[in-house]
C-alpha cells in the first residue's frame, strides 16, 4: 500500500496537515492529555480496516466478512489483558466519555446515586458535573480534596459514602497529581455495598509502565482512553471482572454505539504492543521524573502547585500569586510556542472559562527525549513569559528559544 495520493488529490487538506505537523515540530506540547503516537500507530490508522463495518463482537457479528477483523480485535484484547491483568476487555469504545457512559449504563439506572470527585478539585466532566450527561442522568454526590493539603481525604470519602449510600463510587481524575489509594476506595465501597469504577484515562500508561498501582485487579470496572500517557490513538477501552462482561459488552453495543472503528482498533493493538516492551517502563519512569523536576522548579520560583507536588505526569499550578489567570496564561504561552490548558483550582473563585490555574503535563516532551534539565529550562521560559506578557520583543525571543529546543529534540519518526 502506498499513501501518496492526498497531496495530489486534495492539496488544500494536505497543506493544512503539513502546517499542523510543522507546528507540532516547532512547539512544546505540555497539555497533560496529549502525546505523540509512533509512526506505526499512525500507519495503522490509515489502513483499509476503515472500510469494514463490524457491529457486534468477535465470532458474533451482525455483518459478514469479519473473520480478519476478529483477529485484530482479539489481538488488541489479549495485549490489554497482559498489560493490566484484566479479566475481561472491551476495546470498542470510541472515546473516554462514551466509555464512561457505557459503564454507567451497564451498572446503573437513571437517577441512581453515584459518588465522584468534584470537577474543580480535579475530577472530570463525566464524573457528575451538572452540565454533563452524567450529572443530568444520575444523582451524583461529590467528594473533594483537603483545603490545606490538596490531597483526597479518604476519611471524608468514607463519611460521605456512609451518609449517602451511593450505588457506585468513581475514583479517577483529569487534574489531580497524587497517586490514588485504590484499596481504600474498594474498602469503602464494600462497606456501603457500592460498585467500584476507576477512570484511569490520564495514568493508564504509567500503570502499564509499572510506575503507579493498578486498580484493575481490585475494582469492578475500569475505563481508560488509549492516548495520553498510553501513547496510542484517540479512543478508549473498558476492563472489568468477568462476571460483568456481558453487561459491559451490551452497554457498549448496542447500548451506546454502532460499529467499532476497526482501523483505530488496529492502532490500539499497535500501541498496546509498544507498551508491553521494556523500554516503555523506562519511558513511564522518565515522565514522572520530568514532572517532579518541573513541579519543584515552579515551586522554587514562587508558584503554588496544588497538593504541593506530583506523583504522576501532571500538575495544576495556581497563578493567583503571580497576578494572572488561566486563560491569559494559556494565550501568553501560546505566543511563545508552548501549549498548556487552563484549569480550575479547588474552590476556584473564578469561572471555568477563565480559571485561576493552568494544568501542565510531561508525556509529550518526554516522548521527544527531554529529561530533567530540559524541564527546568522550560519552566524558566514559562516564568519569563508570564512575567513579560505585554512585552512582544521578549515573547518573540522566547519563541525562538523554544523552537531551538524543539529542534534539538525532534518528534520521533522511527
Amino acid at each position: 500500500m502506498k499513501y501518496n495520493h492526498l497531496q495530489q488529490q486534495d492539496p488544500a487538506v494536505w497543506a493544512i496537515i503539513e502546517k499542523e505537523e510543522q507546528r507540532q515540530n516547532d512547539e512544546l506540547e505540555l497539555i497533560a492529555s496529549e502525546n505523540y503516537v509512533s509512526p506505526a500507530v499512525l500507519e495503522a490508522m490509515a489502513t483499509v480496516l476503515t472500510n469494514k463495518y463490524s457491529e457486534g463482537y468477535a465470532g458474533h457479528r451482525y455483518y459478514g466478512g469479519n473473520a480478519v477483523i476478529d483477529e485484530i480485535e482479539l489481538l488488541a484484547i489479549d495485549r490489554v489483558k497482559q498489560l493490566f491483568q484484566a479479566e475481561h476487555v472491551n476495546v470498542q469504545p470510541l472515546s473516554g466519555s462514551p466509555a464512561n457512559a457505557a459503564v454507567y449504563m451497564a451498572f446503573l439506572n437513571p437517577g441512581d446515586k453515584v459518588l465522584g470527585l468534584k470537577l474543580d478539585h480535579g475530577g472530570h466532566l463525566s464524573h457528575g458535573h451538572k452540565v454533563n450527561f452524567s450529572g443530568r442522568l444520575y444523582n451524583f454526590v461529590q467528594y473533594g480534596v483537603n483545603d490545606k493539603t490538596g490531597v483526597i481525604d479518604m476519611d471524608e470519602v468514607r463519611e460521605i459514602a456512609l451518609r449517602e449510600k451511593p450505588k457506585m463510587i468513581v475514583a479517577g481524575f483529569s487534574a489531580y497529581s497524587r497517586e490514588i489509594d485504590w484499596q481504600k476506595f474498594k474498602d469503602i465501597a464494600d462497606e456501603v455495598g457500592a460498585y467500584t469504577f476507576a477512570d484511569i484515562a490520564h495514568i493508564a500508561g504509567l500503570i502499564a509502565g509499572k510506575q503507579i498501582k493498578n486498580p484493575v485487579p481490585i475494582f469492578d470496572v475500569v475505563s481508560t482512553t488509549t492516548h495520553k500517557t498510553l501513547r496510542g490513538p484517540r479512543g478508549a477501552i473498558i476492563m472489568c471482572k468477568e462476571k460483568y462482561a456481558k453487561q459491559i459488552n451490551s452497554a457498549v453495543f448496542p447500548g451506546m454505539q454502532g460499529g467499532p472503528h476497526d482501523h483505530i482498533t488496529a492502532a490500539k493493538a499497535v500501541a498496546f504492543g509498544e507498551a508491553l516492551r521494556p523500554e516503555f517502563i523506562e519511558y513511564s519512569k522518565q515522565i514522572i521524573l520530568n514532572a517532579q523536576a518541573m513541579a519543584q522548579e515552579f515551586i522554587d520560583r514562587g508558584y503554588r502547585i496544588i497538593s504541593g507536588g506530583t506523583d504522576n505526569h501532571l500538575m495544576v499550578i495556581d497563578l493567583s500569586a503571580k497576578s494572572s489567570v488561566g486563560k491569559e496564561a494559556e494565550r501568553t504561552l501560546e505566543k511563545i510556542g508552548i501549549s498548556v490548558s487552563r484549569s480550575t483550582i479547588p474552590n476556584d473563585p473564578n469561572p471555568p472559562m477563565n480559571p485561576s490555574g493552568i494544568r501542565i503535563g510531561t508525556p509529550a516532551v518526554t516522548t521527544r527525549g527531554m529529561k530533567e534539565e530540559e524541564m527546568k529550562l522550560i519552566v524558566s521560559y514559562i516564568d519569563e513569559a508570564l512575567e513579560n506578557k505585554e512585552n512582544d520583543l521578549k515573547l518573540n525571543n522566547l519563541k525562538e528559544k523554544v523552537k531551538l529546543l524543539c529542534a534539538e529534540f525532534p518528534i520521533p519518526t522511527k
